[in-house]
């Protein structure tokens, strides 16, 4: 299993199997990286500006891979736990802690600069439990009881926001006097 450089698991085999397509991919199938970021590596700018900027690797006639990028990055944006599908739930104005982190599925290994960002989100609860344990992130895990509580905490002070309460029972004005 991929290790991180503390040497604790990140919970796969090949991150690359958990990778969807790159976050450089325009929609017309040109690498956004070489168009915006010529600077960062001129040399595989002019090779991809040769090409018009198309990335390889989703020509039909290659065979190429996203590990043969070099600039390849996939970041997962659904916001849920990929192991046990918890999803996120946050409150505006409120600094409580994520429950979701995000889990980095490739580390660079004896010392090599890592050029490749593969990462997917993991609820607190999975991603301990991955980081600690021979837990893999493809396990049919059921959700931990405490990110259930959590979630509900969330939902219920959720509820409580939206509901309507008039300025008289905000203010509680009795003409008594």
């Amino acid at each position: 299993m991929e290790k991180t450089p503390r040497g604790t698991s990140v919970g796969v085999d090949d991150p690359y199997e958990f990778a969807g397509l790159c976050d450089h991919l325009t929609g017309e199938g040109q690498c956004r990286y070489a168009l915006k970021h010529y600077a960062h590596d001129p040399e595989f700018a002019r090779e991809r500006a040769s090409e018009e900027y198309a990335c390889p690797v989703v020509d039909p006639d290659t065979d190429k891979t996203w590990a043969d990028c070099p600039h390849f990055r996939s970041r997962n944006r659904d916001r849920e736990c990929v192991r046990c599908g918890l999803e996120e739930k946050r409150l505006a104005h409120d600094d409580e802690r994520p429950l979701l982190e995000e889990h980095h599925l490739s580390y660079a290994r004896d010392g090599e600069q890592l050029s490749h960002e593969i990462t997917v989100y993991l609820c607190r609860w999975c991603h301990s439990k991955v980081h600690t344990s021979w837990a893999r992130i493809t396990d049919d895990a059921a959700r931990d009881p405490d990110a259930i509580a959590a979630l509900e905490q969330r939902r219920g002070r959720e509820h409580e926001e939206l509901g309507f309460e008039s300025a008289a029972e905000r203010y509680d004005t009795d003409d008594d006097s």
